[in-house]
């Protein structure tokens, strides 16, 4: 049962479902569930503090179901960027209507796409970290994973990383910085590995060659066979995703930096260096994302297991309602400064 839970996220795909087939606001309805009921929703449940202890923590680490539930998401994602395929050439279809489709695959692209691809590409085995793949291509996403694991673990609250957004930076700004840099810390982060193992960096086994060649072979094929509208709409649809899994990127770390010795040397990565938040709704719906001090303490993790621990910075909501706080500067920069005051 404690598994079980997590097949929360499905609240997502159900309200998409019908945005995909009515009309009117009713396609908007996933952007009002996940951003104005959840926020809302978030200020209703007592935030869930509570952790594993050894023993529940060793048995819930070997539960199969936790990871069936990540599997589950490759056909729901798969399924319904198909079936967004066939709404967003749905006759007579207004302008308002198909951009709230778009918004609607958009979320799916950033919740599933990214979020579980995320989870996925931290596993240590090949079928796990496949799937994984799959759901970013899902998303035009895939330099993702050389980034993410190579990149922002290593350097994540410190200057150098791409994703960790800088006291003071505007997060429209932040959007940009940390997407374009993150893909050209990828090719970097390949290119060593790559020569570290005595290979040229332009060889086969070069993921960024393989994952560029599939999405270059994806926009082909929908671009020849469903034509320039599905393609613009799909391209938009991953756009949102970004822009979803960007803006998370910035409340994530925001303004947290860790310490230099004299040698220039950062120190280890702590349960201090991730903004975390406990609110329950946010936190089932997102596999645990928020619980992000814990994740970043150990990567290799599963999300079942992470850990709150008082150490940890606390967000004053979930994740949905502080990704619209961030929208809105001048608010954003009212609270989360104050906070980081208050943690120095």
């Amino acid at each position: 049962m404690k598994a079980l839970k997590f097949l929360a996220f499905l609240i997502l795909p159900l309200t998409v479902s019908i945005s995909f087939t009515q009309r009117g606001l009713w396609v908007y309805l996933p952007l009002v569930v996940f951003f104005v009921l959840v926020p809302l929703m978030e200020f209703l449940f007592k935030p869930d503090k509570s952790n594993f202890d050894t023993t529940q923590e060793a048995k819930e680490k070997e539960n199969p179901i936790y990871t069936w539930i990540l599997y589950l998401t490759v056909p729901v994602q798969l399924l319904y960027l198909y079936w967004f395929v066939l709404s967003i050439q749905e006759p007579g279809l207004s302008s308002s209507e198909f951009v709230g489709r778009i918004f609607a695959m958009g979320l799916m692209c950033g919740v599933i796409g990214i979020n579980v691809g995320h989870e996925l590409g931290h596993r240590n085995n090949r079928f796990d970290e496949f799937l994984g793949e799959i759901l970013l291509l899902s998303s035009l996403n895939t330099h993702f994973l050389p980034y993410h694991n190579a990149g922002h673990h290593l350097n994540v609250a410190t200057p150098k990383d791409a994703a960790t957004a800088r006291r003071g930076e505007v997060v429209y700004l932040f959007w940009f910085r940390s997407h374009f840099q993150s893909y050209w810390q990828a090719w970097q982060a390949e290119n060593k590995r790559l020569v570290a193992s005595g290979r040229p960096a332009f060889h086969w086994q070069n993921r960024m060659l393989i994952y560029t060649l599939c999405n270059v072979v994806l926009l082909g094929l929908i671009f020849y066979f469903l034509g320039t509208t599905v393609l613009f709409a799909f391209v938009a649809a991953s756009i949102v995703g970004i822009l979803l899994l960007e803006t998370v990127n910035y409340i994530e770390h925001y303004g947290l930096l860790r310490k230099q010795n004299s040698r220039g040397r950062y120190e280890r990565v702590k349960r201090t260096h991730s903004w975390n938040s406990d609110h329950v709704i946010g936190k089932l719906m997102l596999f645990n994302l928020s619980r992000h001090s814990d994740h970043h303490y150990n990567g290799s993790k599963h999300y079942q297991l992470l850990k709150t621990l008082p150490e940890s910075p606390q967000m004053p909501t979930g994740y949905p309602g502080m990704m619209l706080l961030a929208l809105f500067p001048p608010l954003w920069f009212n609270l989360m400064n104050k906070k980081l005051r208050e943690l120095n």
